[in-house]
């Protein structure tokens, strides 16, 4: 009898998402009511997680305190919700940070909750999500979203709720700091130099940005909402932010000179030291686009997270999207994928409550879904270990909706369907996650092998155990004998599997 199909998660009552920003962590809180998001709780701390970056690139103790101590707050307030309604996404400190793996294996107990460090162009795309959210619907109507991070600036170009290019770039308001305002004093000269810096990384934009062809520009996350908050309070500006209004807070910090003596109406004491830096970047901004004006949302990542995450509930997951569209870009046999795909997770269904925590099932036997939709991609490479070049393509590829540890998963799984089981591939995935990869992978590997006539004709009728690292496999009575070449298949992956610490029983 074949295992009971898995049942879909209901949507949960509250989602909550967790921003790991390089300059603040962010929790925000949110009831699900009739598909939409109303916000019921927020929790920010000022960490500068990106100050802590050395010139070698490693995150000091210092930082990983301030971290820790601020997700043992978020950790408290999250305690009680389950982790299928929590994200927690880190961005670019955490990209750029050596030690980031050790940090986050740290980071996630302390919170309770697992990390992913996401790409810049997963970030972008987030941001972009949450502030459209936070914008009144006109359809059609271009806009171009502009996110000043800590450590990243990320521009968009967008129709409505679809982004069409997404760009994230190294500079950001405690990185700059770091560079041209270390120790407090603002200078015209300085002022001059960041801006230069900023224009000169913003000429890496491509062409449709410079084209001015939006609608509304619209600004997100705490650099341009303080800077919009001073300009109207010092009467600066009335609505939005505008070069003019951008002018006269510049040469205001000229004039006072110092961090130490930021009294300005309107700022808060938390962004004081990063208020010349931030200003630079967006002086940087406008100056290269050009902009005339620019308006600040509420919108940011931690609710372009939430919806996303809202949206895998709603059945609009843009991780099937994503697999949907590499399998069609790389030419993917859809109907061998599809065999593979529905042979692994009936596989998975036989084992799950013995192999896999409870906790993990969902990832898990989505993991697998993917790995099986993608296990052949490296043949539009070439055929000769072309689970090699599917690994490196999988690894490559920008996919909206996957967190970076994610994409490394896919790789392995793609990387050790066939032939030696060890990979370096598998050395990439975290460890906490590597006995779940390894039994996927074996899942996988036997689905394929079952597949191996590529037809629709009906399977045999097996049957799958499993206990600790052995696996029985069952087929019917005299199939075997049969069947020559499934049994040639078996007995060598056997020896293969065998090598790998696995025992498989085939009968």
């Amino acid at each position: 009898m074949l295992p009971a199909a898995p049942q879909r998660a209901s949507k949960p009552d509250v989602i909550a998402a967790v921003d790991l920003g390089s300059n603040s962590f962010h929790l925000a809180i949110a009831r699900v009511v009739d598909g939409a998001l109303t916000m019921v709780d927020r929790l920010r701390d000022r960490v500068q997680l990106a100050a802590g970056l050395g010139p070698d690139k490693i995150l000091d103790e210092a930082a990983q305190t301030r971290a820790l101590e601020a997700l043992a707050r978020f950790g408290q307030r999250l305690q009680h919700t389950p982790t299928a309604a929590v994200r927690v996404v880190g961005t670019d400190a955490l990209r750029v940070a050596k030690n980031a793996r050790a940090f986050t294996e740290r980071a996630s107990a302390v919170l309770g909750h697992p990390i992913e460090i996401i790409s810049g162009d997963e970030e972008a795309r987030l941001i972009y999500r949450g502030v459209v959210h936070d914008l009144p619907h006109e359809d059609g109507k271009r806009q171009l979203v502009v996110d000043i991070g800590g450590g990243s600036t990320e521009v968009i170009l967008g129709v409505g709720l679809n982004h069409e290019h997404l760009t994230s770039l190294h500079l950001g308001c405690v990185s700059y700091t770091k560079r041209f305002f270390p120790d407090g004093r603002i200078t015209r000269e300085r002022f001059k130099k960041a801006v230069i810096a900023a224009r000169l990384e913003l000429e890496r934009l491509r062409g449709p940005y410079f084209r001015a062809d939006w609608d509304r520009a619209v600004g997100s996350s705490g650099t341009i909402n303080a800077i919009q908050l001073v300009l109207r309070e010092n009467g600066w500006s009335e609505g939005p932010i505008t070069a003019r209004g951008l002018k006269r807070l510049r040469t205001a910090l000229i004039d006072i000179g110092h961090t130490d003596k930021l009294t300005l109406p309107g700022l808060k004491p938390t962004r004081v030291p990063v208020l010349a830096a931030g200003l630079a970047v967006l002086y940087g901004v406008f100056k290269t686009l050009p902009l005339q004006s620019l308006q600040a949302a509420s919108g940011a990542l931690r609710e372009g997270v939430m919806y996303d995450l809202l949206g895998r509930y709603a059945q609009q997951d843009v991780r099937e999207t994503t697999i949907r569209n590499l399998s069609e870009r790389f030419r993917v046999d859809d109907d061998q994928a599809r065999r593979v795909e529905r042979t692994a997770t009936t596989l998975f269904d036989y084992v799950a409550g013995t192999w896999f925590p409870a906790d993990q099932v969902r990832q898990a036997r989505d993991c697998l879904r993917w790995g099986a939709r993608l296990h052949e991609i490296g043949l539009a490479i070439a055929f000769h270990g072309y689970h090699k070049h599917g690994a490196y393509v999988v690894t490559a590829s920008t996919m909206p909706g996957f967190s970076e540890d994610e994409q490394r998963v896919l790789a392995a799984l793609v990387a050790t369907h066939r032939r030696r089981f060890a990979r370096p591939e598998l050395d990439l995935v975290q460890k906490a996650e590597l006995p779940m990869v390894r039994r996927l992978a074996v899942l996988l590997r036997l689905a394929v092998h079952l597949n191996r006539n590529r037809s629709w004709r009906a399977l045999p009728d097996v049957a799958l155990t499993a206990e600790d690292q052995q696996l029985t496999l069952s087929f019917p009575p005299e199939f075997l004998d049969d069947n020559p070449l499934t049994r040639a298949d078996f007995e060598e992956e056997t020896a293969r599997l065998a090598a790998a610490g696995f025992t498989l029983v085939v009968r």
